[in-house]
């Protein structure tokens, strides 16, 4: 059974890359795609596919706003979350979503993801039956037994994502690869399109295309982004020097005392946590 799928995402190349991952998970006929929540909503009632793949992170309405106005429609397209950031997981479960990918999106769990899907249309196609004996009381409580252990095998997975965020990161210095522990790393900074990761004893580059889905692989508890271009370890901070405005510069603990800016919007945060 082949499932009609719409893609949802503000970057095309986001959307060509999960265009190539379906296509190699194969059973997939992507019929329509949406660059932002509003086109989103007017493909997927023209089109009215089987399986919305979407981004939460949109400019106009979000991917959970796109969601929760489809369930407001009725029974529709079953949604897939496909994400850079996961401290979303619960929120899709509230909108019954199927299941809650980060980015990069793994080859393996697109396609547990995509059978998930093609289960719950399974389910909906023999539940909407009305004519066969076999979607009696019996059938349906089977099928909601078995929805129900999709759902405790995502939270489980969620779960085990979340716990093992990767306590090695690998980066870039010269022509070698070498691995650090997260907890290692003082800062990571966007310059040119170029993610820089500085730890005490190395220097390199990072293979993430932002640092949003850099952050979304860090504890977010430790790793805060205080300014759209640094990603600083609040546990290696040396120094936190005023700055015109009452903002303020944080010199890091690496060995050029490196100075980052800290936004307008963090600055309330880092003197809410410091008690400065």
């Amino acid at each position: 059974m082949d499932l009609r799928a719409v893609l949802v995402d503000d970057e095309q190349l986001a959307r060509d890359e999960l265009r190539y991952l379906l296509g190699q998970v194969g059973g997939i006929d992507v019929i329509g795609q949406a660059g932002n929540g509003a086109e989103a909503l007017d493909v997927i009632a023209r089109l009215e596919p089987d399986l919305v793949l979407l981004d939460v992170q949109m400019p106009g309405l979000t991917g959970f706003e796109v969601a929760r106005r489809m369930l407001d429609g009725g029974p529709g397209a079953h949604i897939i979350f496909v994400t850079a950031f996961d401290q979303h997981a619960i929120e899709a479960f509230e909108v019954n979503a199927v299941d809650y990918l980060l980015k990069p999106v793994e080859p393996g769990r697109l396609a547990v993801a995509v059978q998930r899907a093609r289960r719950r249309v399974s389910a909906d196609r023999i539940a909407g039956d009305e004519g066969t004996a076999a979607s009696g009381v019996g059938g349906k409580e089977d099928q909601i037994a078995d929805l129900t252990n999709d759902r405790l095998e995502q939270i489980i997975q969620l779960v085990a994502e979340r716990q093992s965020r990767r306590e090695r990161l690998a980066i870039r210095v010269g022509e070698r690869y070498i691995l650090v522990l997260a907890e290692e790393i003082i800062f990571a900074s966007l310059i040119d399109d170029i993610i820089t990761v500085v730890t005490g004893q190395h220097t390199g580059t990072s293979s993430y295309r932002s640092l949003d889905e850099l952050h979304a692989r860090l504890d977010p508890s430790v790793f805060w982004r205080v300014h759209r271009s640094h990603l600083v370890n609040i546990n290696k901070i040396k120094e936190i020097v005023p700055w015109f405005s009452r903002n303020y510069i944080l010199r890091m603990k690496d060995e050029k005392a490196t100075e980052i800016p800290v936004s307008r919007s963090q600055t309330r945060r880092l003197r809410d946590y410091l008690k400065l």
